[in-house]
C-alpha cells in the first residue's frame, strides 16, 4: 500500500486493475419541506476528470458537501473505493485561508494531515512550486490574488494526499490568465493519480478539462456520460435546454 504520507506524485491504481466507481446511491435531502436533493444516484469513475454541471440550485455544490461527509444527507448512501477512504480533498469557490503566509498555511496542513516535522519543509517547497508561488511564499494569503489564493488552497488541500479531490467552481469571477493557471494545476493532479471532481458553470472549462459530465437538475441526476456526447448530442431534454440556455430552475 501507499505511503498516506505522501503528497506528490499521487498514488495510481495498479497496471490493469479495473477502476472502481464513487457510487451515490439514492441520495434525499431536505431543509424547510424544500427538497434540495431528491434521489440523486451516480456511479462515477474512480479516474480522470468528472465535471458536475446544472442550473443554479440543481444540488451540485451540496452533493459535494455529502461526499466529503461535511453534510447528512436525510437517506440514501455513498460507496467510496476503500483506498479514497479519508483521502478527500474539498476546495470551496472562496478560498478559506489562515491569516498567515503562503508557507505558513501549508505548513499548517501538513500538520494536520500528520506529515513528519522533519519532511514539512520539502513538502512546502513542492507544493509551493506546484502552485506557481514560490516567489510569494512569505507574502500573506489574504494579499495575494484571487487565482492566487485558489492555487494555492487547491495544494493545501493535498497535504493529505487526496485520491479524491472535489472543485466547486474554483475558477468563478477568475480572469482568463488565472483560470488558465487553475486548469493546468487541475489537469496535473488528475494526471499524477487523483480523482477529480469539478463543479462548472463554464461549458469552455467543461471541454478542456472533463473526462465525462453530470448533469444535475432539481437535485437529481438526468445523466452522465462522455464529454463529448454532452457537449454534442445530449440526452435528456433538460440538458439540451440547459446548454441552449433555456434551462430554469
Amino acid at each position: 500500500m501507499a505511503d498516506p504520507r505522501q503528497v506528490i506524485p499521487f498514488s495510481p491504481r495498479a497496471s490493469g486493475a479495473k477502476p472502481a466507481e464513487i457510487t451515490l446511491d439514492k441520495l434525499s435531502l431536505k431543509r424547510r419541506g424544500l427538497g434540495l436533493l431528491n434521489g440523486l444516484s451516480l456511479s462515477l469513475p474512480a479516474e480522470g476528470v468528472t465535471a458536475i454541471v446544472g442550473p443554479n440550485g440543481a444540488g451540485k455544490s451540496l452533493a459535494l458537501r455529502v461526499i466529503a461527509g461535511l453534510t447528512d444527507a436525510d437517506s440514501g448512501r455513498i460507496a467510496l473505493p476503500h483506498a479514497m477512504r479519508g483521502r478527500i480533498g474539498l476546495v470551496f469557490q472562496r478560498p478559506i485561508l489562515l491569516r498567515r503566509s503562503a508557507r505558513a498555511n501549508l505548513i499548517h496542513a501538513l500538520k494536520l494531515a500528520r506529515i513528519p516535522r522533519s519532511e514539512r519543509v520539502a513538502r512546502t517547497i513542492e507544493l509551493l512550486a506546484l502552485c506557481g508561488l514560490t516567489e510569494k511564499s512569505d507574502r500573506p494569503a489574504r494579499h495575494l490574488s484571487g487565482g492566487e489564493q485558489q492555487r494555492l488552497a487547491i495544494v493545501r488541500a493535498l497535504a493529505a494526499n487526496p485520491l479524491l479531490l472535489m472543485l466547486d467552481e474554483p475558477t468563478a469571477h477568475l480572469d482568463p490568465q488565472s483560470t488558465h493557471a487553475i486548469e493546468t494545476l487541475i489537469l496535473r493532479i488528475a494526471a499524477q493519480g487523483a480523482k477529480v471532481i469539478l463543479v462548472t458553470h463554464d461549458i469552455g472549462q467543461v471541454d478542456r478539462l472533463a473526462d465525462d459530465v453530470a448533469f444535475l437538475h432539481q437535485g437529481k441526476a438526468h445523466e452522465l456520460t462522455a464529454k463529448s456526447q454532452f457537449l454534442s448530442r445530449p440526452n435528456s431534454p433538460a440538458a439540451r435546454a440547459y446548454l441552449d440556455g433555456k434551462l430554469l430552475l
